[in-house]
């Protein structure tokens, strides 16, 4: 579904094309039409202005703020009982916006940070180890953005933690490039954003979904006293199901971790705040 006439359905009609090749009988559609979007068990949002170099996630707010009400009262209008999967940044307040314009309950609107995320963290790992990004499972809690909290010591490889494997300095400088990952790539296309890993982690979200796999994925959640923090969507891992949301697992967290994911979730409600003012 795209706004823009031909857009969408040229694209689906692309990828239907690769169905002999890779083996998928699945149909694919484009439309213009919300109508033709009607009943859908999930809706992955993604409708906004992209960055260019040198813009933060949050220049993008009240631009996007608009396009993502509009998107959500026609996704709600045409598909009331589906859930919403959040990709459009800034995505902790885009997925706040979602909640509050749908009045959908909190398990029913997910925004995508985490899995994203922890691939880059893993991807960079891997690189440096010269091992399989498989056999990497990294943790990375907080904000999408400069306020990420990523967790060395709950990263691990093989079952063993990446702090013992790899020295102060080089975590830091992975963690580093991990908080500036979608900038990095901003910077390098210059026309865009990221968009395969992107896609990659929403699809394997909507799949713990539909397929009711009950998957653990650290994920952007409206938390309501969990973690200590209230009424503010912040990424932490949570339980994939057909229902959404089913659990909010809490980690056992170190005093300055918390303190750092008490900070990411200050800048969250900033951010929703001037989308109140503005």
């Amino acid at each position: 579904m795209d706004v823009i006439p031909g857009l969408p359905q040229g694209k689906a009609l692309d990828i239907l094309q690769s169905a002999p090749i890779l083996n998928f009988d699945g149909q694919l559609t484009g439309t213009n039409d919300y109508r033709e979007t009607a009943d859908s068990e999930v809706v992955i949002i993604t409708s906004g202005l992209s960055r260019k170099p040198g813009m933060t996630r949050d220049q993008l707010l009240l631009a996007n703020m608009k396009i993502v009400a509009e998107v959500t009262r026609n996704v709600v209008k045409y598909s009331p009982k589906c859930i919403i999967i959040m990709v459009t940044n800034p995505l902790e307040a885009m997925t706040h916006l979602a909640i509050q314009t749908s009045k959908f309950p909190r398990d029913r609107v997910i925004g995508l940070s985490g899995v994203l995320d922890a691939a880059r963290f893993s991807s960079f790992i891997a690189a440096e180890l010269k091992v399989s990004p498989t056999d990497v499972s990294a943790c990375v809690l907080g904000s999408h953005g400069k306020n990420m909290v990523v967790i060395p010591r709950l990263t691990t490889v093989k079952g063993t933690p990446v702090t013992k494997i790899l020295p102060k300095e080089t975590i830091d400088e992975l963690v580093a490039r991990t908080i500036e990952g979608g900038s990095e790539i901003v910077g390098l296309l210059k026309t865009g954003s990221a968009f395969y890993a992107p896609s990659a982690a929403a699809t394997r979200m909507a799949e713990a979904i539909i397929l009711d796999k009950k998957e653990i994925l650290p994920c952007a959640a409206y938390l309501q006293g969990e973690y200590g923090i209230k009424d503010t969507v912040v990424g932490v891992p949570v339980k994939l199901g057909r229902n959404g949301i089913e659990q909010i697992i809490e980690l056992e967290l170190t005093k300055e971790e918390k303190q750092a994911l008490a900070i990411s979730a200050k800048g969250v409600q900033e951010l929703v705040r001037a989308m109140k003012s503005g």
